[in-house]
């Protein structure tokens, strides 16, 4: 793949002066798919092109398509790769009717404005030598199977974004990462996901090049392929999309499940629930352009995507959250399992009774939340902050039941060889079968810890105070009510765990020490968060004062050495 990946990227040397390495990608990503595709039509081009003579466009001819050659897509030009080429003169008119005479599934040169950049490579002299390049470039799924373009994509992609200093993460997760997340939503349906004929369907509401469902497919043909999986997916950015949708294609999946727009703003598939999800949704990106469309919602909707709460316009991910864990199969349905990515914010962020809170407080309550995986460092190619995969299940085991599991396999990981952006760690194989076995186990221990649900829950009550007269005295109000004084107005927060409730703190927390002060029950808040960090942390003992002695000795020593040699 390296090799391959090497040769593709190659082919944009011929690019140079013409256009700067953060272009590159307009021209390399859709020629890349455009050598796929024609390489898959290769074998039934000849069949395909008699059946059009026959047939007019349309569903007609989709149809009569799929049923000759059992691909989804097809092109009816005269040309191919070979074609273009034994005609020099000719190339770019030939081309853009080579594009154009795709089916309409086929939405995807739109999306890299393709028609422009053969225009740009023609007027510049360059088309005829990119062309001739991807010509000796065999992509047909024989010789690279769908991981493997994957994978390319993945390549190609993290170098783009490396020449124009993007996120390269914002387009994908790293394979390994996702293996490990397909591999822990299947855990709790091996059974059923190895019946015969099972057909399951998933979904990715920021579905990027598509890796998340390339690699759930793969791992369920592992385990059984007899199997099938239905592949959903939503994307806002038009390059990704592209991606994602030609890979889907490629598969023999229905493209139309591939769709194009902003998955807070508009659920593509409104009204539509899956077996599987799955999400790395972006970290810290505001959703000011989404704001009216879900606050919108949220009204007209409580019950709905959004309406259990909000968080601040600066980070968007607890709304993709909750996104996820309403397109989840309800249990009449079968229930639904799913694994989102989001880094430690969406744990605790926001007091009780603020939007985050609630969220929380939904998700817990409603029994959603089946367990948390803290990953390790660095995993991620444009961040190397903490991040933790979220586990939601609509149907739980009996024993899972009102508890949440808490597994930290921040030290499973394997170094890479060499760095791939922020990404120095992988992963492997053996650190993914123990992470899976950990929370498989489902037991107390160094790695793992189970919680009932309302351990992460709290009450945060207003303490108030006598307000004083000059003369001392107590003011009260028309009922004879002592007044508050808000200068020494108080919050405390009381977890639901505390035997006797919030009566019992008081007596014993507040009392003894402010005899005078009383709750605003009124006031009092619910709210939930899930230190994480604090359930595993290991208390590290100071070094000995002698030890850091003799090191600043030592390092004092040598100081004086080297300014000694600078004098002399």
């Amino acid at each position: 793949m390296t090799t391959l990946g090497n040769f593709v990227w190659s082919i944009a040397d011929q690019l140079r002066g013409v256009y700067k390495p953060h272009q590159y990608g307009n021209v390399i990503l859709p020629f890349t798919i455009l050598r796929r595709m024609d390489a898959i039509l290769e074998p039934t081009r000849d069949e395909v092109r008699a059946l059009a003579k026959e047939t007019a466009a349309g569903p007609r001819l989709d149809r009569a398509v799929h049923k000759a050659t059992g691909l989804r897509f097809y092109n009816t030009s005269k040309f191919d790769f070979a074609k273009l080429l034994a005609d020099p003169e000719g190339l770019e008119e030939n081309l853009v009717d080579y594009i154009n005479r795709f089916s309409e599934n086929i939405d995807v040169f739109e999306r890299f404005k393709f028609e422009g950049e053969i225009a740009t490579l023609a007027e510049k002299d360059r088309l005829y030598q990119v062309v001739s390049q991807f010509a000796e470039v065999d992509l047909h799924p024989d010789r690279i199977s769908n991981a493997d373009m994957g994978d390319l994509f993945e390549e190609l992609i993290r170098r783009f974004a490396e020449a124009s200093n993007e996120e390269a993460g914002e387009h994908f997760t790293p394979r390994d990462a996702i293996r490990l997340i397909v591999d822990l939503i299947f855990a709790e349906e091996q059974e059923g996901l190895m019946e015969p004929g099972t057909v399951r369907s998933i979904y990715d509401p920021t579905v990027g090049t598509g890796g998340f469902l390339s690699v759930a497919e793969e791992r369920l043909l592992e385990r059984n392929p007899q199997a099938r999986l239905r592949l959903y997916g939503q994307e806002i950015n038009d390059q990704s999309y592209a991606i994602a949708k030609s890979d889907m294609i490629a598969k023999g999946q229905d493209a139309t499940n591939i769709r194009l727009g902003d998955t807070l703003a508009d659920d593509k598939f409104a009204g539509q629930t899956f077996d599987f999800v799955l999400s790395n949704p972006p970290y810290g990106v505001d959703w000011k352009s989404s704001l009216e469309s879900v606050k919108d919602e949220a009204k007209r909707f409580p019950d709905g995507r959004f309406g259990h709460g909000t968080p601040a316009v600066s980070d968007g991910q607890l709304l993709f959250l909750t996104h996820v864990a309403h397109k989840l199969r309800p249990p009449a349905d079968g229930g639904g399992r799913a694994g989102i990515v989001l880094n430690g914010s969406p744990l605790f962020t926001g007091a009780a009774g603020s939007g985050p809170s609630e969220i929380r407080r939904w998700l817990l309550e409603s029994d959603l939340v089946e367990a948390i995986v803290a990953l390790p460092t660095n995993l991620f190619f444009n961040t190397g902050i903490a991040t933790y995969v979220w586990l939601l299940d609509t149907t739980k085991r009996p024993e899972r039941k009102g508890k949440v599991q808490l597994v930290d396999a921040t030290g499973f990981w394997t170094k890479l060889r060499k760095n791939l952006g922020s990404k120095n760690r992988e992963v492997g194989d053996a650190d993914r079968e123990r992470i899976v076995k950990i929370y498989d186990d489902f037991a107390d221990g160094e790695h793992s810890k189970i919680f009932d649900v309302e351990e992460f829950g709290y009450w945060t009550i207003t303490v108030e105070r006598p307000l004083l007269d000059d003369d001392g005295e107590i003011v009260r109000d028309r009922k004879g009510d002592p007044k508050p004084d808000a200068k020494k107005r108080d919050t405390e927060n009381v977890p639901f765990t505390y035997e006797g409730g919030i009566e019992a703190y008081v007596a014993a927390e507040v009392l003894p020490y402010v005899p005078d002060a009383w709750v605003d029950e009124k006031k009092t808040k619910v709210g939930y968060e899930i230190p994480f960090t604090r359930y595993f942390y290991k208390y590290m003992p100071p070094r000995p004062l002698e030890e850091i002695d003799a090191e600043l000795n030592q390092l004092a020593g040598e100081i004086m050495e080297l300014l000694r040699e600078v004098e002399a």
